[in-house]
């Protein structure tokens, strides 16, 4: 338990920087992607920004455990490992996730395209990471 709890932190501390110099990243070369997000369903009155924030460390915390508990499966170098991590969580998780929120919410394909290359990115750089601490 204390290799997942130190991985997962170790991993949430990367993707928190990682995650906040792509959001800046994305802004300043998609600004047209990101006035969509003048939407009430975006609006919030601050209450639950923690929450947002800590993001990076919930899911770096989900995704320690999972590798610890399937990393045998992987086969190959760290890099190959942490790749082909990212794809599996993408597929099994993100895309069906994905899925739903396209079909529930009044959001656009370009929003949910959006999503999914970012947490496709913060899963392959998790598995990465990962896949090179907690081999």
């Amino acid at each position: 338990m204390k290799k997942i709890l130190i991985s997962g932190f170790i991993t949430g501390c990367i993707l928190f920087v990682c995650s906040y110099g792509g959001l800046y990243l994305a802004v300043r070369f998609f600004p047209a992607l990101f006035t969509e997000y003048n939407n009430p369903l975006f609006n919030s009155d601050g209450n639950r920004d923690l929450l947002f924030y800590l993001h990076a460390f919930i899911f770096s915390f989900a995704l320690a455990w999972f590798w610890d508990r399937f990393k045998s499966l992987f086969k190959g170098p760290f890099l190959l490992k942490g790749i082909e991590f990212g794809l599996v969580y993408s597929i099994v998780a993100l895309l069906p996730v994905m899925w739903i929120s396209f079909s529930a919410l009044d959001v656009t394909i370009a929003m949910v395209l959006s999503w999914f290359g970012y947490g496709l990115m913060q899963a392959i750089v998790a598995g990465i990471v990962l896949a090179k601490i907690n081999p």
